[in-house]
C-alpha cells in the first residue's frame, strides 16, 4: 500500500479543481441541465389558469421535456463516444437553449408542450455528458471532489432557479421560459475551449455493444440503474409537479412562496454534496445511498402530514438531505463502474433511467393523485422510497465499503 500510495499524484485541492477550465465548463452545463424543470416549477398554478389545465395534466410539461432523453440519451452518449464530447454536447446546448427561448411565446398549452418536447432533445445529452467528463478527466480523489463540487453546484442551481423562476412567475408565467437563453454562451464556451485528452473510440459497432453490454450485466451496476430510475421518479413525482400545485391550490401560497419553499430543499443538498467524501468514508457508499431512500420516504410522509404552509420547510427540507446523500454516491459508483471506452454509452444509459424516471414520475404519481387526491401522492412517495430501500439492500450486498469513497478535503 506505501508503494502504491507513492506512486499516486497528489491530489489537487478543492481551490485548485475550480481554476480547472473543463470543470468549469461542466459545471456551467450541470446548471443549464436543472434549469429546464426547476425554473418553471413555480409558474404551474398561474400556467394552468391561464390555459385551463387541469392538476393530473399539468406534468405533462415535465413529461414532454424528459421523453426524448429516454430515447436519445442512449443515441447521444455512443455518438460522443465515436465522435467526440464536444461535438454532441456543444449543438445539444443550442437547442436547449433555442426551443427553452421558444415556450415563451407558446400560445397554447398544446404548443408550450411540443416545444418543450423539442427543449427536452437538445437536454438529452446534458446530465449523461458533464458526468462523463468529469470521469475522462479526473481520477481517484479528485474525481470524487469534482462530483461532489458538480454536486453543489447543482444544488445551488436547484436553490436559485425556484426563486428566480417564483420571482418572475409573479411578473408573468412566461419569463421563467426566456432563462434558457443562457445555454447559448455555454455552447459556444464549450465548443470553443472543451479539450479532453481522450480519443473517440475506434472500435467496431458489435464489439463496442458487446463490450458495453459485459461491463453493464453486474448485480451493483443494475442496482444503481434502478436506483436513478427511482430517485427521479420521486423527485418529479410528488416533489416537483405535486409539491407546488398542493402549495398553490390548497394552501394559496404566492409563486414566490412556492419558489422560497422549493429552494428550501437546496440548503441541506450543499451541506451534505460538500461533505460526501466524509460521509461515505465512515458509513459507506452504498449506505448513503440506502439511507436516502429512508429520508426519502420519511419526507412524503411529513409532506403528508403537514398541516399548514411553512411546516412544509421540514419536509421539503429532507429531500435536499435525501439528495445531497444520493446523487454524488450514485454518480461516483457509476463513473467507477463505466469503462474508458465506453464511458459515455454507459453514462448514457444511466442518463437514459434518470430521464425515464423523470417521465414515469408526473404519470405514475398523476395515478396516485387520480385515486386519492394530495394524500394518494405523499402515501404513494413513501411506498416508492422504502420499495427502493429493499432493493438496494439486496442489491448492494457486501460491497462498497467505506474505503470505496477516499475522504473529500
Amino acid at each position: 500500500m506505501p508503494a502504491e500510495s507513492a506512486a499516486i499524484p497528489v491530489p489537487r485541492t478543492i481551490k485548485q479543481l475550480l481554476q480547472d477550465p473543463t470543470l468549469r465548463i461542466v459545471f456551467g452545463v450541470t446548471c443549464m441541465m436543472v434549469m429546464g424543470v426547476t425554473s418553471i416549477a413555480p409558474a404551474f398554478p398561474r400556467i394552468m389558469a391561464a390555459f385551463d389545465v387541469p392538476a393530473t395534466s399539468i406534468g405533462l410539461l415535465l413529461t414532454w421535456f424528459t421523453v426524448p432523453g429516454v430515447l436519445l440519451t442512449p443515441v447521444m452518449g455512443i455518438l460522443a463516444d465515436r465522435y467526440g464530447r464536444r461535438q454532441v454536447l456543444a449543438p445539444s446546448l443550442a437547442l436547449f437553449g433555442a426551443a427553452g427561448v421558444a415556450c415563451a411565446f407558446a400560445d397554447s398549452f398544446e404548443t408550450l408542450c411540443l416545444l418543450r418536447l423539442l427543449q427536452g432533445v437538445g437536454a438529452s445529452a446534458l446530465g449523461a455528458l458533464n458526468i462523463t467528463i468529469i470521469g475522462d478527466t479526473f481520477e481517484g480523489r479528485e474525481r470524487i471532489m469534482a462530483l461532489g463540487l458538480n454536486a453543489s453546484v447543482l444544488s445551488i442551481g436547484v436553490a436559485s432557479y425556484p426563486i428566480l423562476g417564483g420571482a418572475l412567475a409573479q411578473v408573468h408565467w412566461r419569463l421563467p421560459f426566456l432563462l434558457p437563453l443562457a445555454a447559448l454562451p455555454v455552447a459556444w464556451w464549450a465548443w470553443r475551449r472543451l479539450r479532453l485528452h481522450v480519443q473517440p473510440v475506434g472500435m467496431d459497432v458489435r464489439t463496442y455493444f458487446r463490450s458495453a453490454w459485459d461491463a453493464i450485466k453486474v448485480r451493483e451496476v443494475l442496482t444503481v440503474f434502478a436506483v436513478t430510475a427511482c430517485t427521479f421518479v420521486l423527485i418529479y413525482g410528488p416533489f416537483l409537479s405535486f409539491v407546488p400545485v398542493h402549495l398553490g391550490q390548497d394552501l394559496h401560497a404566492e409563486p414566490w412562496q412556492i419558489g422560497m419553499l422549493l429552494s428550501s430543499a437546496a440548503l441541506l443538498t450543499v451541506l451534505f454534496t460538500t461533505q460526501i467524501g466524509r460521509i461515505s468514508a465512515r458509513i459507506g457508499i452504498t449506505a448513503c445511498i440506502k439511507t436516502a431512500f429512508l429520508i426519502y420516504a420519511l419526507a412524503n410522509l411529513l409532506l403528508f402530514l403537514s398541516p399548514a404552509l411553512w411546516w412544509h420547510v421540514a419536509p421539503i427540507m429532507l429531500y435536499g438531505m435525501a439528495q445531497g446523500l444520493n446523487i454524488p454516491s450514485t454518480q461516483a459508483l457509476m463513473a467507477e463502474y463505466a469503462p474508458p471506452a465506453n464511458r459515455g454509452g454507459f453514462m448514457a444509459m444511466n442518463g437514459t433511467l434518470l430521464r425515464l424516471g423523470q417521465t414515469i414520475g408526473p404519470l405514475l404519481f398523476g395515478g396516485f393523485f387520480a385515486l386519492g387526491g394530495m394524500d394518494g401522492v405523499f402515501l404513494g412517495g413513501v411506498a416508492v422510497a422504502l420499495g427502493m430501500f429493499a432493493v438496494a439492500q439486496r442489491g448492494f450486498r457486501g460491497k462498497a465499503s467505506s474505503s470505496d469513497v477516499p475522504e473529500m478535503r
